[in-house]
C-alpha cells in the first residue's frame, strides 16, 4: 500500500469520523471502501453509456424479439 495526503473539506471530515466510529473502522479502511465503491459506480455508468450507444446506433427492430414471447413463463406466485 502506499500513504497519500489529501486535503478535506471539515464538514465532511467530520461526517467520515463519525461514520468510522459507528462501523468501529478506521479512516483509511472506510475511505478505502469509499474509493472501491465510486471506482465500481463509474465503471457501472460507463458500460451503461456504452449500452445505450450501441441501441442508439442498432435500435431494436419492432418484431425482434417477437419469436420469444411464447418461450416466456410466468407463473403465478404462492
Amino acid at each position: 500500500m502506499k500513504t497519500i495526503q489529501m486535503t478535506i473539506d471539515e464538514a465532511l471530515l467530520e461526517a467520515v469520523d463519525t461514520a468510522v466510529r459507528d462501523l468501529s473502522t478506521s479512516r483509511s479502511a472506510f475511505l478505502r471502501e469509499a474509493l472501491q465503491q465510486a471506482l465500481r459506480a463509474r465503471q457501472i455508468a460507463d458500460l451503461e453509456r456504452q449500452q445505450i450507444a450501441g441501441y442508439e446506433r442498432h435500435p431494436v427492430a419492432p418484431d425482434e424479439f417477437d419469436i420469444w414471447q411464447d418461450e416466456q413463463l410466468w407463473e403465478d406466485a404462492p
